[in-house]
């Protein structure tokens, strides 16, 4: 009988050892280390703030343009068809008249051409052109500030690197023998925010400036047919007199 009393006292044991073990052993919790934006931020050092000033320039680059540009492409599909009505008629002030209801570049230049009939269709054609280049220009306005922006920003995040790790080392020449992680995380924290936020501005403003010149180059190309269709109408006008 002493046998199969060690084996109950032997199994009552186990199963109390067992039913205390998840007591015995401590939870183990992942150590979360959470940054806000802002303190972010401001451990990337006196550069994020310009890197911010240029991201805030650069967004409202884009959003302007882009609302000039779209402005400028709304034209009347029928709008040159109108203007060759009117000239075929001689209602060249009903022309001028349609002309000056559109606010755009194509109706501008086509404007000028009729202003200018009767003289040499080179002439015509001349005027028409320079007003084309002056309308190109007003569209293009501030994509030279944008473009330096997307080249700018990733140098200056990239000055912030060299400054951060230029701080790492010193900390360490300071720190002698008793040199300290800590001493390095400052400086290369720095160093990894400033690359991050040079190159996020850097690539909002290069996509920017790149969709906007496309953008810019078809209502060229709008402009330049509405312009040979002009000079068309003006050519035929001159042989039926």
């Amino acid at each position: 009988m002493l046998f199969p009393l060690l084996q109950t006292d032997v199994l009552d044991a186990a199963v109390d050892t067992v039913a205390q073990a998840p007591e015995a052993v401590a939870p183990i919790q992942p150590t979360v280390m959470s940054e806000s934006l802002w303190s972010m931020f401001n451990m990337g050092g006196p550069l994020m703030w310009v890197l911010l000033a240029l991201s805030i320039l650069a967004i409202y680059l884009i959003g302007r343009k882009w609302w000039v540009i779209n402005n400028a492409s709304k034209i009347d599909p029928h709008f040159m068809q109108d203007i060759r009505d009117y000239m075929g008629d001689g209602k060249t002030k009903s022309a001028i008249t349609l002309c000056q209801k559109y606010d755009n570049p194509v109706a501008r230049m086509i404007e000028t051409g009729i202003r200018r009939q009767g003289r040499p269709t080179a002439d015509i054609q001349s005027a028409i052109e320079n007003i084309g280049n002056v309308e190109v220009a007003r569209l293009e306005k501030g994509l030279p500030l944008l473009a330096t922006i997307a080249g700018g920003a990733p140098m200056i995040g990239f000055l912030g690197t060299v400054m951060g790790m230029v701080q790492a080392f010193f900390n360490m020449s300071k720190a002698g023998n008793n040199i300290d992680i800590t001493l390095l995380s400052g400086g290369i924290y720095t160093a990894m925010l400033t690359t991050v936020g040079g190159l996020i501005v850097g690539i909002i403003a290069y996509f920017g400036y790149n969709w906007l010149t496309s953008k810019i180059g078809d209502l060229v190309y709008k402009m330049e047919s509405s312009t040979m269709e002009f000079i068309d109408i003006t050519i035929n006008e001159e042989k039926a007199e």
